[in-house]
C-alpha cells in the first residue's frame, strides 16, 4: 500500500476527526459534530461525512503538492450534511 493510500484510509481519516474532536482543536470541528447532532444525524454518521470532508482535503494536498487547506476543510464540514463539494472531487 503507498504512502497516499494509507493517508486517505477511512479508518484513520475518522481517527484523526476523532483526535481533533478530543483536542478541541480546530474548534469548528467539535462546533459542527454538535450541530449535526442537534440537527437529526447521528454521531457516527457525522464523523463519516468529517472524515469525508478531510480525505477530500487531503488528497487535493497529496495531488497538488501544495499545504493542507485547514480553511478549505471547515468550509466543507460547515456545509454538512449537504455536500455540494463532493461532485468536484468524484
Amino acid at each position: 500500500m503507498s504512502d497516499t493510500e494509507d493517508m486517505l484510509d477511512g479508518e484513520q481519516l475518522k481517527t484523526i476527526v476523532e483526535n481533533q474532536l478530543a483536542e478541541g482543536n480546530p474548534i469548528e470541528v467539535k462546533e459542527n459534530l454538535m450541530r449535526l447532532v442537534m440537527t437529526g444525524t447521528n454521531r457516527e454518521e457525522a464523523i463519516d461525512m468529517m472524515a469525508c470532508a478531510l480525505g477530500l482535503e487531503m488528497e487535493k494536498m497529496v495531488s497538488t503538492g501544495k499545504p493542507f487547506n485547514t480553511k478549505q476543510y471547515l468550509a466543507k464540514i460547515e456545509q454538512l450534511p449537504e455536500t455540494p463539494w463532493l461532485d468536484t472531487f468524484i
